[in-house]
C-alpha cells in the first residue's frame, strides 16, 4: 500500500505577511500568538509587518528569538516553557529550518506535555500539540510542509523527531521575505531542496507515485531558478519559483524519506556547525557517486525528466555544474573542517539509521570514510 499525507492548508501571497492577521483567521481563538524565530531575521525587521498586522487586529503577541542553526534541546525547552507562560493559542514559527523546526516542537511540547526525550525517532511523538502555523524564509528545507523536527541532543549528536502531529495547520509562503537573502544562503539553500527531491525519488522503501511527480516537478522549479536568483535576487518571479520547488520537495521527502546525503550532512552541522544545506551540498556529489551502480536508473529519470539525456551521470554532471555555477564551497578545508575530524564524523554518520536504511546502495563505514576524504 502507499500513502501520502501533507499540510492541508497552503497558501501562496506575495506580501503576505504583511496581512498574517487574514491568513490565521480561525487558528487562534484566544488571540495569542507566539512566534518562534531568530534573533538576526528578528533584527532585521522582516517580522514587523506581521507583529503591526496582528496588534492592529487585536491580537496579543510574544516573540521568542532564540532560535539558532541546529537548534539545541534546551532552547527548545526554554521556548516551550514561555508559550505555556503566555497562555499561546497558537504557534507561528516564521524563519528558515531552524525556527521551523523549533516551533513544531515547541507546540508539542507545550500541548502534550510529553517528555521530549521520548519524542525522538519515527512515531514516538503521540501527544496533542498547539495550533501550528509556518512561514518560511529560506527556499530550502521545505520544513513548512513535514512531520521531521531535527534537534541537537548533547554537545553535537542531532537526532530527528518524526510524526505525523508535526504537520502544520496552515502554511504561508510569502515570497517578499526571500528577497533579500544573501547569495551564499540562497544557493545553498537551494542545493538543499535539490537534495530533498533527489533522495525522495530514489528513496526506495517508501517512494510512490506522487512523491515521485513532486519531486519531479520541484527539481523542475529549482533547477530552473536558483542560477538566476543567485545573480538577482530580487526577482520575485523566480524567488516564487524557488519557494514553491522547496515546498514541494519537502511534501516529496516527507513520505518518502530522505538518506545518506543527509546522514554524511549531519555530523558537519553537528560537530562544526556548518549550515544544513551547505552541508549537503559537500557531500552530495560523493554520495551520488556513491549510489550510482544502484541507482542508475532513477537518476536517469530524473535526467530526463531535466531534458540532460538519460544517463544517471549526467544528473551527477549537472548536480556539479551548478555547485561550480553557485559557488557554494566544496572542501572540508574552505568550511574549516579538519581532515583529521573525517573517522569521528564517518563514525557518528554511521549512527543515523533512520537515513541510511532509506539509501538506494547500502552506505558503508568505508565509503563514507572516502565521501570525506575525497573533499578534505
Amino acid at each position: 500500500m502507499q500513502s501520502f499525507r501533507t499540510v492541508a492548508d497552503i497558501r501562496i501571497e506575495r506580501g503576505g505577511a504583511s496581512k498574517i492577521d487574514a491568513h490565521i483567521e480561525g487558528l487562534c481563538a484566544n488571540k495569542r500568538v507566539f512566534i518562534v524565530t531568530d534573533a538576526g531575521l528578528h533584527g532585521l525587521g522582516l517580522l514587523d509587518v506581521a507583529k503591526h498586522a496582528l496588534r492592529e487586529a487585536g491580537y496579543s503577541v510574544e516573540v521568542f528569538d532564540q532560535v539558532v542553526a541546529d537548534p539545541p534541546e534546551k532552547i527548545v525547552l526554554a521556548g516551550a516553557k514561555r508559550a505555556l507562560d503566555f497562555g499561546a493559542g497558537l504557534i507561528l514559527g516564521f524563519g528558515g529550518g531552524s525556527p521551523m523546526d523549533a516551533a513544531k516542537v515547541i507546540a508539542l511540547l507545550a500541548g502534550s506535555g510529553q517528555e521530549i526525550g521520548t519524542m525522538y525517532g519515527v512515531n514516538m511523538a503521540t501527544g496533542p500539540r498547539l495550533t501550528l502555523m509556518l512561514v518560511p524564509t529560506t527556499a530550502g528545507t521545505g520544513s513548512e510542509v513535514t512531520n521531521v523536527a531535527i534537534l541537537t541532543t548533547g554537545e553535537t549528536e542531532k537526532q530527528g523527531i518524526v510524526a505525523n502531529g508535526l504537520y502544520a495547520d496552515r502554511v504561508l509562503l510569502d515570497a517578499a521575505l526571500t528577497t533579500g537573502l544573501p547569495h551564499m544562503t540562497t544557493a545553498a539553500t537551494g542545493i538543499d531542496a535539490m537534495v530533498h527531491a533527489i533522495e525522495a525519488y530514489t528513496s526506495l522503501p517508501q517512494k510512490n507515485r506522487i512523491s515521485d511527480s513532486l519531486a519531479l516537478a520541484a527539481l523542475t522549479r529549482l533547477t530552473d531558478s536558483l542560477e538566476h536568483v543567485c545573480k538577482d535576487g530580487h526577482d520575485i518571479d523566480a524567488r516564487e519559483n524557488m519557494l514553491i520547488g522547496a515546498m514541494l520537495a519537502g511534501q516529496a521527502f516527507s513520505n518518502a524519506p530522505c538518506a545518506a546525503i543527509h546522514a554524511l550532512a549531519y555530523p558537519l552541522g553537528g560537530f562544526f556547525h556548518v549550515p544544513h544545506g551547505l552541508s549537503n551540498a559537500l557531500v552530495m556529489s560523493g554520495v551520488m557517486e556513491y549510489n550510482l551502480p544502484k541507482a542508475a536508473e532513477l537518476y536517469g529519470e530524473i535526467a530526463e525528466h531535466l531534458q540532460l539525456g538519460g544517463k544517471g551521470t549526467n544528473l551527477i554532471d549537472e548536480m556539479q555544474r551548478i555547485k561550480d555555477s553557485v559557488r557554494v564551497p566544496q572542501t572540508l578545508r574552505s568550511v574549516n573542517i579538519p581532515a583529521s575530524a573525517i573517522e569521528i564524523m564517518a563514525a557518528d554518520a554511521m549512527t543515523k539509521t533512520r537515513l541510511l536504511v532509506n539509501n538506494p546502495r547500502q552506505m558503508t563505514m568505508a565509503a563514507t570514510v572516502k565521501v570525506y576524504e575525497d573533499i578534505a
